[in-house]
């Protein structure tokens, strides 16, 4: 049970964010805020989200790529974050099951998840 005045807030903080339906499966495009001392640029970071948990503002994703020599890289965004400036989905992947944390042990072709087609 949830307090009714969290919720309001969270409902208000939530609805200034426009973030796209996706689940796990889906490779995602993240736009990424990164702070360099006074400076600021957004760096791309592309990989299948592997899980979402949480709820409200807590929400958080997990995101893993490959990246140089095959080696895996997975990274935790807060959903609701001002660091994340913008989220595109780029393909839908046919999944079974809502955390994908065996794609750690699998590489190569046997890591690759299918797309789903739509009718």
């Amino acid at each position: 049970m949830r307090n009714k005045y969290i919720e309001n807030f969270e409902k208000a903080q939530t609805a200034a964010k426009n973030i796209p339906d996706f689940r796990a499966g889906d490779t995602v495009n993240l736009a990424v805020t990164i702070k360099e001392g006074d400076k600021s640029r957004i760096q791309a970071y592309e990989g299948v989200c592997i899980a979402k948990r949480g709820q409200g503002t807590g929400q958080t994703i997990t995101v893993r790529k490959i990246g140089a020599n095959g080696v895996g890289i997975e990274r935790i965004f807060p959903l609701y974050s001002d660091s994340i400036a913008e989220i595109k989905v780029i393909r839908r992947g046919r999944v079974r099951r809502a955390k994908l944390f065996y794609l750690r042990a699998l590489a190569g072709k046997k890591a690759r998840i299918k797309e789903l087609r739509r009718k």
